[in-house]
């Protein structure tokens, strides 16, 4: 079974450049919850479509990068392209900002959770 999963993930990353081009990841930043302040939610980084399968996600609070964070395995879509997930529980204080930096064939861009009217005006 082993020998088998190998073989299968080696191909996958092989797949001729016909089959499976390089994409760019589409990203969501969410949240379980909506947004309040004092109270406990999970910050999700929801990233689809991309290719090839090397690709960081950190989830940031005021620039720096939060602890506890778990990660999906990564897995792939009909068309050969990946996605992956990645949470962290927080709870939300007046003035933070929190985001997903997410990095993919050397570019990395920073999507920041768009917060709910709530969290601005306490």
């Amino acid at each position: 079974m082993k020998t088998f999963v190998c073989t299968l993930l080696v191909g996958l990353l092989c797949l001729p450049p016909s089959l499976a081009k390089a994409s760019p990841p589409k990203v969501q930043v969410y949240s379980r919850l909506p947004g309040e302040v004092g109270k406990e939610n999970t910050l999700i980084c929801h990233v689809t479509g991309f290719h090839p399968p090397e690709l960081n996600i950190e989830l940031l609070r005021n620039s720096q990068a939060m602890a506890g964070a778990h990660q999906t395995d990564l897995a792939f879509e009909d068309d050969w392209h990946y996605h992956l997930t990645k949470i962290v529980p927080f709870t939300p204080q007046k003035e933070e900002v929190f985001a997903c930096k997410v990095t993919h064939m050397g570019k990395t861009k920073i999507y920041t959770w768009g917060t709910c009217p709530s969290l601005s005006h306490h």
